[in-house]
């Protein structure tokens, strides 16, 4: 949840459930969930946590569906960052920092 707290800074209009991030419009939801490796096998935990962001697109319905997803894993929080805003953008072509529209 560390890295979560931190990309919220990063992300002004993002929601901070307390299990994820949510970015959410009239017409996209957004949601960044934060997954540490499980392997302990694995020396000290070295390993940043996997970022995991789905993308939902709203129904004629009104209902949220799910489209793709992605998994982010880079020791640089801006790095992380950049690439998560740059793979959304791209996904759904609005900027996360501003409100999703």
């Amino acid at each position: 949840m560390e890295t979560l707290k931190l990309l919220r800074d990063y992300f002004p209009t993002a929601v901070f459930t307390g299990k994820c991030l949510v970015f959410i419009s009239e017409d996209w939801r957004v949601e960044m969930t934060e997954h540490k490796d499980s392997d302990f096998s694995k020396a000290d935990g070295s390993q940043p946590s996997v970022i995991r962001l789905k993308i939902f697109k709203k129904a004629l319905d009104g209902d949220f569906i799910p489209g793709h997803y992605e998994d982010f894993q880079l020791p640089s929080l801006n790095d992380l960052a950049e690439q998560i805003e740059k793979y959304v953008q791209s996904a759904i072509g609005t900027n996360l920092r501003e409100n999703i529209e």
